[in-house]
């Protein structure tokens, strides 16, 4: 969630018994947009979605993917894996409960509940998540341009890394440099140079609309974007938009062998990791990509 607007924040009741979902959706909708899932499957769908939910009620007994493995795949997954989950169910005995918290549960609440009960628990959990996300915010944000830092692409490459290697998902990485960003200092001064830096941070960000990609500050003038389950051509569909996005900000740079307005080059790599290979070894492929990119001419993206 987004802890600087006023949205209200979201839950997923994951339930397959229709009394149980309006009980919950009576009580809770006042606070929390709400959305439900009747079965294991749906549930992970929604969660690994563009919009993933702040926290989910999850039943246990449900056909299908039961609610124990429901929990250990989202927190074996880095995307979803701090998406607190509440068990809500009937199982009562104190080893159901136990289960409950290997899997990765935040709570466990037992049926029948006490609306106030789930009230007050719902609240805590959903607090303490948007404080630890504004934290963790804080700490793995750039300085100047708001973004990701160096820190959160060295953290996120690493989880993602090893997550695509138990799955066996491809991985795509963007490496992106301003072309001439020094003579564009030299010649209007640092202060506009951070201005550009700022605004280019931003597009690279507003151009990309899935929840699982991020783009990151990899150091002076340099971005970068990780890009999980995806293979090249849709690595190279974002790096287009990233190109005609930054060209369509207009920023001038008359002193610009390649455009009159700031442009970029880019390095594209893509491939599926392995206990072989290191997140170094994406990161030289896209470098030795953007090299290319800029022997070429700049203003330009190349793929390795």
């Amino acid at each position: 969630m987004d802890i600087t607007d006023n949205k209200k924040p979201s839950l997923l009741i994951v339930d397959d018994e229709p009394s149980n979902v309006k009980i919950l959706n009576e009580l809770l909708r006042a606070d929390y947009d709400i959305r439900v899932a009747t079965s294991g499957e749906r549930a992970l769908k929604i969660t690994l979605s563009d919009t993933p939910p702040d926290l989910v009620l999850l039943d246990i007994m449900m056909p299908g993917i039961d609610g124990y493995k429901v929990c250990k795949r989202l927190k074996a997954d880095p995307v979803t894996q701090d998406i607190p989950v509440i068990f809500i169910t009937s199982k009562v005995d104190e080893q159901d409960e136990l289960k409950g918290f290997e899997a990765g549960a935040v709570d466990y609440v037992t049926k029948p509940f006490r609306p106030v009960v789930v009230k007050a628990r719902v609240r805590t959990h959903v607090a303490l998540k948007i404080k630890s996300e504004l934290l963790k915010n804080l700490s793995l944000s750039d300085g100047l341009t708001g973004i990701a830092n160096r820190r959160r692409f060295d953290e996120y490459i690493g989880m993602i890394w090893n997550y695509s290697i138990r799955e066996s998902l491809p991985l795509s990485l963007i490496m992106i440099d301003i072309d001439h960003f020094k003579l564009y200092n030299d010649n209007y001064g640092h202060q506009s140079g951070d201005s550009c830096l700022i605004q280019v941070a931003g597009c690279l960000v507003s151009s990309i609309n899935r929840k699982i990609d991020i783009v990151a500050r990899y150091g002076g003038e340099e971005f970068a974007c990780i890009l999980p389950h995806t293979h090249i051509d849709g690595a190279v569909s974002v790096a287009k938009k990233f190109h005609n996005e930054i060209l369509a900000l207009q920023i001038p740079h008359i002193r610009s062998s390649v455009n009159n307005r700031v442009s970029i080059s880019q390095g594209i790599a893509t491939l599926i990791p392995s206990n072989y290979s290191l997140p170094e070894t994406l990161i030289k492929m896209a470098d030795q990509a953007l090299y290319k990119a800029k022997e070429n001419g700049r203003n330009r993206f190349c793929t390795y």
